[in-house]
Parts: C-alpha cells; sequence; structure tokens
C-alpha cells in the first residue's frame, strides 16, 4: 500500500508443483492494508503502446517500458490516486506474478545502502511495469533485478513469481540489493512481513541475487567471509515486535501444512523452506491465508481473547483482497476472495477473460450495493457482532459459494476442453467468470439478508411486552 496512506501488512504461500495435490504450481497472498479500502479486479488487454512510460503517482520513480504490453489479471485499487496497485495477477504467457510482502531491513544495512523514497521502485508500480513484460518467472526476477539495481528500490519487499513449471520468492534487502529463491518442487513456503530467506548458494541455479551482492556484505563487513551467507540474518530484522507480529503467522502456517513438526510460533529459526506432510489442495492454502488461529488459545474471534491480542492473525479486518494463482500446464485460475479472506469465498476466475463482472468493476471508500468487494464486506461485518451466534451461518454461505463456483468452473473447463474455435472459448470464459461471479455474490446478499433479519431481535431495547396490550 501507498507510503502515503500506510504500507500493506500482507501474508505470502508459494508451493511447488509436486508439493501440491493436482501438480500445480501455486503462489497466493493476503493484500493488507485498510479496512475500508476496495479492490476491484481488471483483466488488461494485449497492446502496443509507442513510447510506452511509466510515472508513479506516489512519488518520482519512472521508467521507459516495452512497446508490447502483453494482456494480464489484475486487482487494482478503486482510486488511482495513489498509484494504480495493481497487486497480483497472471499474464497471457502463463506467468504469475504477486506483490509485495512489505519487509524491515536492519540499521546496519540501512546505514550504507538506504533505500531511495524519492525516486525507487514501489510496491505500487511493480506490477504493472512487470508483469505484462515478461515470459517466465525467472525472466520476471531478473526485470525487476535489473531495475531495482539501476533505479533503487523505495523500500524493503518481497515478490513472488511463478510459472506453470516453477514458483520464485525474490526479496529487495537494501537500495540496490536483493536475493531470490527457487522454491524446491517439493516444498513450500510461509512468509509474514519479514525478509525470510535464508542461506543462499551462489553460482547455483536455484538462487538470483544482485550483481556485488557478496562485495557489498564483505566489503563492509556486514558478515564474516567464512561462515555460511544468511541473507535473513545479514538484512532482516530480530526484534521483539517480530515475534507477536510476524514469526506466529509463519509457524501457524507451518502447523497447518506440516503438523508433525513441533515449532515454537515466537522463534527467529523457522524454516524458509518447508516440506508438507501430505499434498498440499488449493482448498489447503486457502486455509491459511484464511486463518485467524482458529483451535488455538489466540483466536481473536473467541470472545476469551478480545482483549488480549497475542499474535497478529494471518486473516486480518484489514485484508482488501486474498488470491491464489494457479498454474498447470496450460490452465490458469485466478482465485480471488474479496475483503477479509476469513469471512469470504475464493472465485476461481479464468484469467484470461475479457469482461469484468459488473460487480468486480466497481467500490469505492464508503460503502456502496453495486461493489462485489463491499457485498462480502457487509457479511463479515454483519458476522463481527457475534461469531459465536452468526458464524455457522457464515461457514454455510462459504461452503455453498464454493461448491457452486467450482461447479460452474468444472463444467467451464469440460466445454473448452472441446472447443477449438478461439472466439467460443473466450465466449465460455467470460460467460463463466460472469456466472460464479454471479453466483458467489448472490449467496452471499442472500446471507446479509438473513443476518440483518436476525439482528434485529439484538437491540437493547427490548421488553417483554404484555401480551393484552
Amino acid at each position: 500500500m501507498s507510503t502515503k496512506i500506510g504500507r500493506s501488512s500482507c501474508t505470502s504461500i508459494l508451493i511447488g508443483k509436486k508439493a501440491s495435490l493436482n501438480g500445480s504450481v501455486i503462489i497466493g497472498r493476503n493484500e493488507d492494508a485498510k479496512t475500508a479500502w476496495p479492490k476491484h479486479l481488471a483483466f488488461n488487454k494485449h497492446e502496443t503502446i509507442e513510447n510506452n512510460h511509466f510515472k508513479s503517482k506516489d512519488n518520482k520513480f519512472e521508467i521507459d517500458l516495452p512497446n508490447e504490453k502483453f494482456a494480464y489479471s489484475s486487482t487494482p485499487e478503486w482510486t488511482d490516486k495513489y498509484g494504480i496497485f495493481e497487486e497480483d495477477g497472471i499474464n497471457e504467457y502463463h506467468v504469475a506474478m504477486s506483490a509485495t510482502e512489505s519487509a524491515y531491513a536492519n540499521n546496519r544495512v540501512m546505514a550504507i545502502d538506504p533505500f531511495d523514497t524519492e525516486k525507487g521502485i514501489l510496491e505500487e508500480a511493480m506490477i504493472t511495469v512487470i508483469l505484462p513484460y515478461i515470459k517466465s518467472a525467472r525472466e520476471g526476477v531478473k526485470r525487476l533485478g535489473d531495475i531495482v539495481e539501476k533505479h533503487g528500490a523505495a523500500e524493503a519487499n518481497g515478490i513472488l513469481f511463478s510459472d506453470n513449471k516453477e514458483a520464485w520468492y525474490m526479496e529487495i534487502g537494501s537500495g540496490h540489493q536483493w536475493v531470490a529463491q527457487r522454491i524446491p518442487d517439493d516444498s513450500y513456503a510461509v512468509v509474514a512481513n519479514q525478509l525470510s530467506i535464508q542461506s543462499v548458494v551462489f553460482n547455483g541455479n536455484d538462487f538470483m541475487y544482485s550483481k556485488n551482492l557478496q562485495n557489498f556484505v564483505y566489503d563492509n563487513k556486514l558478515w564474516p567471509e567464512d561462515a555460511v551467507f544468511n541473507w535473513r540474518k545479514i538484512f532482516g530484522t530480530h526484534d521483539d515486535s517480530d515475534l507477536h507480529y510476524n514469526t506466529p503467522r509463519v509457524w501457524i502456517g507451518q502447523k497447518l501444512l506440516t503438523p508433525s513438526v513441533e515449532q515454537n510460533p515466537e522463534s527467529f529459526e523457522l524454516p524458509f523452506i518447508q516440506k508438507p506432510d501430505h499434498p498440499i489442495s488449493i482448498q489447503d492454502a486457502q486455509a491459511v491465508l484464511s486463518n485467524h488461529y482458529q483451535n488455538t488459545p489466540y483466536d481473536l474471534t473467541n470472545p476469551k481473547n478480545k482483549n488480549n491480542a497475542t499474535f497478529r492473525p494471518i486473516s486480518v479486518a484489514t485484508t482488501q483482497e486474498s488470491h491464489l494463482l494457479e498454474l498447470k500446464d496450460e490452465d490458469m485460475t485466478h482465485w480471488l476472495a474479496m475483503g477479509v479472506s476469513a469471512q469470504s469465498v475464493y472465485v476461481p476466475f479464468y484469467p484470461q477473460g475479457t469482461k469484468v463482472p459488473r460487480m468486480y468493476k466497481y467500490g469505492k471508500e464508503t460503502y456502496s450495493t453495486n461493489s462485489a468487494y463491499w457485498v462480502f464486506k457487509l457479511a463479515g461485518n454483519l458476522v463481527d457482532r457475534s461469531w459465536s451466534k452468526y458464524g455457522t451461518e457464515l461457514v454455510n454461505a462459504q461452503k455453498a459459494a464454493s461448491q457452486k463456483t467450482i461447479r460452474i468452473r468444472y463444467e467451464a473447463d469440460q466445454k473448452l476442453a472441446q472447443e477449438t474455435d478461439p472466439d467460443n472459448k473466450l465466449e465460455i470464459v467470460n460467460k463463466a467468470n460472469n456466472d460464479m461471479a454471479k453466483a458467489a455474490i448472490d449467496i452471499y446478499q442472500k446471507l446479509s439478508a438473513q443476518l440483518i433479519t436476525a439482528q434485529t431481535a439484538d437491540s437493547p431495547l427490548r421488553f417483554k411486552m404484555d401480551p393484552n396490550l
């Protein structure tokens, strides 16, 4: 989120193709910033733009761009006053990107290579200047890395890239230094507002990094040359706030996917890479990004913990949207949950669509009835009045919406498999996207109507009336 309105505080997940249930590569993230800050869905067309140039509205970063711009999906802000903040998407070459996971660098590093907040690249620009111009995940890492080295970075960030073969996690640790690690095919990673990559192997195939990273570290005495190069310890932070705000989210994510490994939620040594106990389904990934420590002593929806917020949850009131970008062979799915992930539903959109479902195009800062974002936020707000009383109705609505949208997507997939004409395929995609959006919205509008009706009886102005009056 913009430096002018507060940085985003997200949680990310990356899953290798042999760690997933169906052999897909999955990356995803909760975009957390403000409790009322709508997002839209967009399908951006392939186009040629002469003298293509980007100029940030958030700072003075600007860059010339290639003339050819690939088609891609994205989730921009409701306003571009502070920048577009497209945040995530999948392009026509089956490359997915999510940006960014905000992080912090330590003072030792900042004293030597500070961030260029005035002219460096920010979160708000990254999808816009990277995703429409790349044909692989590795190419995405290299393009962003080159920009950071040439133009500088304005903040510490984690960026997710994937294609249908591999997933990469890239971290910017100072004004001009960065590193990226390929997620092993049989593993996953959960990241929560920290620089998380650990041991870096140089001159291998599984890491990419800034050109003078080693010299920068050793020349400035930031790490012993005879020790294993640990990115997290060299560039990252290790303070008390991490133990309550960040590491517990990594702990619960790994606890859900690898319950066999006992770990401490307040540990600086939680591994960046972890292997799952079982193949990870897309629903498992959704459960991670929707988690709020339910079934633990730290769940804030439990009235006993209302005034005892020990750990910051993954799913919070400030979540604007949550996405999971799934790639397998030629199949692409942009799973999108508007609003708070724990209270919303993930709709499996086709990213190659050209017509955005109507209510996914609208929504401003003030509540309105024509916005998908506000439809899901309204239902969540009504449930917030009493999770113990209304939580079951929410869960039932989530199950119904999920089942219906997945069924629509399945039926469309079957039609696409039999269709060869590109125009007919696009018609199937656009209709399915519209039908899935409508199905989820209809169920949530019905849920809100039920909750409002039921809550009329919750007024404090209740009194046992005399039946004879």
